[in-house]
């Protein structure tokens, strides 16, 4: 009766040992610190461009059932990596992911949902970014006057493409493709990312597109005001973009346009090709 009574508290100790050893890890896990990879758009710019503190890219393409984005669209997209950038190590991890159920989605939300979801981040010389593609359109469109939003960033290693506007953006159209109208979404906010316009990449001169605010002073938009340009601001919105591809294909020029000449003097300087 004694040895059993002995066998049985060894048991418990053995199970209360294995619990609680669980529950450090778990506490381990959750003191991660990934604040390295939610700071202000354009911070990363020197990290996503040069090798001097990260050599690989992996980039979480999170996307919601059915808006995976097109596999043209992709290739194309690390091309552009690869033209830019020094990185030669690009990584693309997908992540399918179940609809929020949302008629509209709003900055907070998406960033609420990249919480819940990413698992890519900075590791060693590897720095982690995160795309999601969704199924709703920003809550600040305004389709009566043909004002919509295909995709933006959030965070120095966060971005935004609305898959579902995207889609219906190229379904309007005879002359350009989804692959076309995501190639150019997701190539224009990496552009962001990359520090573009003003925003983390320090302009070699001055090419910053100006609006006028209502007491009629001109404030700088973060777009290059160069003709041609892949930074302009026409390829954020909607109709804008699509007569944007439209006109370059009737030309017969490369529907996809590149960074014009001041953009890519400010990623040289910034450490890129």
């Amino acid at each position: 009766m004694k040895n059993r009574y002995w066998a049985v508290l060894f048991l418990f100790l053995v199970l209360v040992n294995s619990c609680s050893k669980e529950s450090s890890d778990q506490s381990d896990q959750s003191r991660i610190d990934n604040s390295a990879n939610y700071q202000a758009s354009g911070s990363s710019a020197n990290d996503i461009l040069s090798n001097n503190t990260f050599d690989k890219l992996q980039i979480q393409i999170a996307y919601v059932t059915g808006y995976k984005p097109t596999t043209t669209a992709m290739t194309d997209f690390v091309a552009f990596l690869e033209q830019y950038s020094y990185k030669e190590d690009i990584e693309l991890v997908y992540t399918e992911l179940p609809s929020p159920e949302e008629e509209t989605l709003s900055l907070e939300e998406i960033d609420a949902l990249e919480k819940e979801n990413r698992t890519v981040y900075n590791d060693g010389t590897t720095l982690g970014i995160y795309i999601y593609f969704a199924d709703a359109p920003s809550e600040d469109d305004n389709e009566e006057e043909d004002l919509v939003t295909l995709g933006a960033v959030y965070w120095n290693t966060s971005m935004v493409i609305y898959e579902e506007t995207v889609q219906t953006l190229a379904n309007k159209s005879y002359y350009i493709g989804i692959d076309d109208v995501e190639t150019a979404t997701l190539n224009h906010e990496f552009g962001h990312l990359m520090g573009l316009v003003d925003i983390g990449s320090e302009p070699v001169h001055d090419h910053e597109d100006t609006t006028t605010d209502d007491d009629g002073n001109e404030i700088g938009n973060n777009h290059c005001n160069v003709e041609g340009c892949l930074m302009r601001a026409e390829l954020q919105f909607g109709a804008s973009m699509g007569k944007f591809l439209e006109n370059r294909a009737s030309k017969g020029l490369v529907t996809i346009p590149e960074l014009g000449e001041e953009c890519l003097l400010d990623l040289q300087a910034n450490g890129g090709r």
